[in-house]
């Protein structure tokens, strides 16, 4: 694990016109799909980026958690670089050397039989529906095109038109239809609606062990170890989104970790590239991935050997255990910390490993206003739905950087109040 030293942590002034006239260029020639803090990206190393003009920030976003090993981690730095001097693509069309080894390591992180890559989360859940459709049909049996899916209120699994369909979010949904249908959707945590939701035609329930883009919305002690049995009471495939709670970012492998459960389907993404490139894949055993054969599913990219190298060198960091226990242990004071907050401009929080959800008293500020204040301090995060701000820096943060992070959210609260 990369111990870089630690930058000078002094705030600076606020970016000036070399900042300002990279993101005119950018707001004049890039769609606005996004609303970014006025921070460019020059530079970055471990959890530290540096903007144009050579101001330092913490990143406690790291990516929404597709920098979980940090900005430029030399392991998967070397992977990637000893790849690009070999091969980066060949298509599915044959094999590559790099694709078979990865899907065994994985296939062993995860405990089961088989892969099958993409790039995007969006592409592995898509995958994964497609999936658990056609096990329905071929192996449950369900009527021709009767298969259903049921999900959570709040998700948040992407956004292709299928996705957002089955979103409750406006902002995502409002313009898009018409939508895909066979989705049925339940309150987040309520096992009793969620039974009711199954029926004889179900396929899948489609959930994250923990909802992340809903502001690290954690479901009640016991919720997923419940999931798991009524799916295998009903036959239905229990299908975990670990996109973003998944690969070290909880302080356990996976969320489902948590609570001792092992679904039938991971969906994984983000970290899995390595921050380097887009690398997903869901992960199940023979009797659910047998279904896809030639034919059914493909992508380009998926499973390029640039990219099968880059996570296999990550699966490697993974199966060392050390970032999970960083994770774990480091979390433990994120979560006091935070916690020490509540009352004081925080009205609640929300922790597992490295990753937490605060809940920002709306009468003295927004969510985004609070990451504007932070990013004044040198500290970046991200706001999500109104006034919550969520916290996810690399597992490879230093102690003394966590604390001042901590420090300069106590300060930004305490000015504001």
């Amino acid at each position: 694990m990369s111990t870089e030293t630690q930058p000078d942590r002094t705030p600076t002034a606020a970016s000036n016109a070399t900042n300002a006239a990279a993101i005119e260029v950018d707001d004049a020639y890039v769609a606005h799909n996004y609303h970014p803090l006025p921070v460019v990206v020059a530079a970055a190393s471990g959890a530290w980026v540096t903007d144009l003009d050579g101001k330092r920030y913490l990143d406690c976003l790291a990516g929404y958690s597709a920098l979980n090993f940090g900005h430029g981690h030399p392991a998967l730095l070397a992977a990637a670089h000893a790849q690009l001097d070999r091969v980066t693509l060949t298509s599915r069309a044959f094999h590559n050397a790099e694709l078979g080894p990865f899907g065994r390591a994985l296939a062993a992180l995860a405990g089961k039989d088989m892969v099958l890559p993409m790039n995007t989360g969006a592409e592995a859940v898509e995958t994964a529906i497609k999936v658990s459709r056609k096990w329905a049909y071929d192996v449950k049996g369900v009527p021709a095109d009767q298969a259903n899916i049921v999900v959570a209120h709040g998700n948040f699994h992407g956004r292709t038109t299928t996705i957002v369909g089955f979103s409750d979010d406006p902002g995502a949904r409002d313009g898009f239809g018409p939508f895909t249908p066979g989705f049925r959707s339940v309150p987040y945590g309520d096992l009793a609606a969620l039974e009711a939701a199954i029926d004889d035609d179900t396929a899948a329930v489609l959930m994250e062990p923990i909802q992340g883009e809903g502001g690290v919305i954690i479901p009640p002690d016991g919720f997923l170890r419940d999931v798991r049995e009524l799916t295998t009471r009903h036959r239905v495939l229990f299908v975990a989104d670990e996109i973003q709670s998944g690969l070290g970012r909880t302080g356990t492998t996976f969320a489902c970790d948590l609570e001792g459960v092992v679904p039938d389907i991971y969906i994984l993404g983000k970290a899995l590239g390595g921050g380097i490139v887009p690398v997903s894949a869901i992960v199940a055993d023979r009797d659910v991935l047998g279904v896809i054969h030639p034919g059914n599913h493909g992508s380009t990219f998926g499973g390029n050997p640039l990219a099968a190298a880059v996570g296999h060198a990550v699966v490697d960091l993974l199966a060392t255990g050390e970032y999970q226990t960083r994770a774990a242990r480091l979390g433990e004071r994120l979560g006091d910390g935070l916690r020490a907050l509540i009352g004081r401009g925080v009205l609640a929080v929300r922790v597992r490993g490295l990753w937490a959800g605060v809940d920002v008293d709306p009468a003295l500020m927004t969510g985004r206003e609070l990451c504007e204040r932070l990013a004044a301090r040198g500290v970046l995060a991200k706001e999500t739905h109104g006034s919550t701000v969520r916290l996810a820096p690399p597992l490879v943060i230093g102690e003394a950087d966590l604390e001042w992070m901590l420090e300069q959210l106590e300060a930004v609260l305490v000015d504001a109040g």
